[in-house]
C-alpha cells in the first residue's frame, strides 16, 4: 500500500516581525548600470551615505553614475532653500556628466520632512532641460529589492504614447542602412519569422545578455519585444499605448504591473516568473497562449536543460531548504527547488502580493503535488526569533537568508547562502539555471569539503570557546 499527498491549500500567515532586509534605495547599484545614460541623486541623510559607500564600495572602480545629496541640519530645520540647493547639484550634475535622465531618489528623511521633490522636479526640469524622475524607494518599503519597483513605476509614467515623427524617420534610415545588399528574399524571411499579434513590452531589469536570451526565447516562438522597461538607454523607453500588453520577469514589480494596468491602460499577462527551466517555459507558454499562438519545442528545450543539471540535482536531491526571507524572490526560488528535488518546510517573505504572484503560488502548488512533497508554509513579515527556534527544530540542510543571519546560524552548524547574491546573479532563462544552482549547492560542497579535511570539527571547538 503506497501513501500519496493529498491535494491541499497553501497556508498563509503573518506573523509581523521587523525586516531585516537591506534599505531599498540600494536599487541604485544595479539600475545605474542598467540605465547607461542615468544619473541617480539619493537624497538622503550622512546615514544613507554611508550605507551606499559600504553597500557599494566596491565599485568605487567603476566611477558609478550616482551621488548622494546629504541633507544637512540647515535642511531638516527648514533654514535652507531645498529647490536652490538641489538646482545647484543638477546643474553641476549637468556640468560634470551630461546624462540623459536624473533620477531622484527619495530617503526616509524626506518623507519625514515633508520634501516636495514631486513638487520641485517639473518646474527644475524644465530650467535645466534634462527629464528628472522622482522615485521614493526610501526604507518604508518591505524589500530592499522594491526599491526598482518604485523607480520603474515612476518611469512607466514617462514611456511615450507614440514614438515622435523625428525618432520613426530615424529609425527607418537605420534599417535601410542595415538593410543595404541584403537581398529581398532574406529581408521578407526575417520578417515572417514574426506572428502578427498585439505589441508586448516586458518589464524588469536584467542584465543585457539575459535580456536578449529572453528576447530571442520568445522569437522562436514567433513573439517580437516591442520593447524593455527599463531600456539600455532612458532616451529608448519603450512606446506604450492603450491596450498594449505586459509582462513582468521579476516578482518584486507588482507596483509597476499596477502603474502599467491603470495609469497607461494595458493588460498585465500573469505568468510565473521566467526563473528556473520549468519556470521559463511556463513563462513563454503563458505569452504564447494569451497571443493564441502554439508554442513549439519548449518540452524538449526543457527537457536538455534539466539533463544538463543532473550533476548538481544529485548534490539536493532529498535535502531541504528554508527560506527566512529577504528579497522577494523566495516562492519562486522554492518551487524551482522543489522542482530539483528538495523539501521545503517553511517560505519567509518580507510582503506578499497574492494577485501578482498568483500564477507562481499556483504553479508551486501544482510542482509539489507533481513532486508528492508537501506544501510549504508561507510566513510573511516573519518574526526572525521565531523563525530561528523553528530552524533548530527542523534541522534544515540549507537557510537561505540574509547577511545579517548568515554568520550566526554557521557558527551553530546551518548552512546558508546569502539571498541577496541571488539578486545580483544572472537567474533568469534556461541558460542561466546552472548558474542558479551553483549558487545554491556552493555552501553544500564547501561544508562537505570542510568535513572531509576534518576543519568543521575545529569549527564547532571555536565556536564552543
Amino acid at each position: 500500500m503506497t501513501n500519496t499527498i493529498q491535494p491541499e491549500a497553501l497556508t498563509f500567515e503573518c506573523e509581523t516581525g521587523n525586516y531585516h532586509t537591506f534599505c531599498p534605495i540600494s536599487c541604485v547599484a544595479w539600475l545605474y548600470q542598467k540605465i547607461e545614460d542615468s544619473f541617480f541623486l539619493v537624497i538622503g541623510t550622512k546615514t544613507c551615505g554611508y550605507f551606499l559607500q559600504n553597500a557599494m564600495g566596491v565599485m568605487i572602480f567603476a566611477e558609478p553614475r550616482y551621488a548622494m545629496a546629504e541633507l544637512e541640519e540647515g535642511d531638516i530645520s527648514a533654514k535652507l532653500n531645498d529647490y536652490d540647493e538641489l538646482k545647484r547639484l543638477c546643474l553641476q550634475i549637468k556640468r560634470d556628466r551630461n546624462p540623459s535622465v536624473i533620477v531622484w531618489i527619495g530617503t526616509c528623511t524626506t518623507e519625514i520632512i515633508k520634501m516636495d521633490l514631486e513638487g520641485f522636479a517639473p518646474k527644475l526640469e524644465s530650467e535645466i532641460g534634462i527629464p528628472i524622475v522622482v522615485a521614493r524607494a526610501n526604507g518604508l518599503d518591505y524589500a530592499f529589492t522594491q526599491g526598482e519597483d518604485t523607480v520603474l513605476a515612476a518611469m512607466a509614467a514617462r514611456c511615450p504614447k507614440q514614438a515622435p515623427e523625428v525618432e520613426k524617420e530615424e529609425r527607418n534610415g537605420i534599417q535601410k542602412l542595415l538593410s543595404f545588399g541584403r537581398k529581398k528574399e532574406e529581408l521578407d524571411t526575417e520578417a515572417s519569422e514574426y506572428i502578427e499579434h498585439p505589441p508586448l513590452v516586458l518589464f524588469g531589469s536584467l542584465p543585457d545578455p539575459v535580456v536578449t536570451q529572453l528576447t530571442l526565447e520568445l522569437k522562436k516562438q514567433g513573439i517580437k519585444v516591442s520593447g524593455w522597461l527599463p531600456a539600455k538607454h532612458y532616451t529608448e523607453l519603450p512606446v506604450i499605448e492603450e491596450g498594449y500588453y505586459v509582462a513582468g520577469v521579476n516578482p518584486f514589480l507588482s507596483r509597476t504591473a499596477t502603474t502599467l494596468m491603470r495609469r497607461r491602460k494595458c493588460k498585465l499577462i500573469g505568468a510565473p516568473f521566467p526563473i528556473g527551466p520549468d519556470g521559463t517555459r511556463a513563462w513563454i507558454e503563458k505569452i504564447c497562449s494569451v497571443f493564441s499562438i502554439e508554442s513549439q519545442g519548449l518540452a524538449a528545450r526543457e527537457k536538455q536543460i534539466w539533463e544538463n543539471l543532473a550533476d548538481y540535482i544529485q548534490l539536493i536531491r532529498g535535502k531541504s531548504v528554508f527560506f527566512m526571507g529577504d528579497n522577494l524572490l523566495e516562492i519562486s526560488l522554492a518551487r524551482f527547488l522543489i522542482r530539483c528535488g528538495m523539501t521545503c518546510p517553511e517560505i519567509g517573505i518580507p510582503y506578499m502580493d497574492k494577485r501578482y504572484q498568483k500564477a507562481e503560488l499556483e504553479m508551486l502548488e501544482k510542482t509539489c503535488q507533481e513532486m508528492g512533497v508537501t506544501l510549504p508554509k508561507i510566513i510573511e513579515k516573519p518574526d526572525n526569533y521565531n523563525q530561528v527556534q523553528r530552524i533548530y527544530e527542523l534541522q534544515p540542510d540549507l537557510v537561505i537568508t540574509g547577511m545579517a543571519h548568515a554568520n550566526p546560524l554557521e557558527a551553530r552548524g546551518i548552512n546558508t547562502k546569502w539571498s541577496v547574491e541571488f539578486t545580483f546573479a544572472q537567474i533568469h532563462g534556461f541558460t542561466n539555471a546552472r548558474d542558479l544552482l551553483e549558487l545554491v549547492t556552493r555552501p553544500l560542497r564547501r561544508n562537505h569539503a570542510l568535513k572531509d579535511l576534518g576543519w568543521d570539527k575545529l569549527v564547532k571547538e571555536e565556536a564552543q570557546v
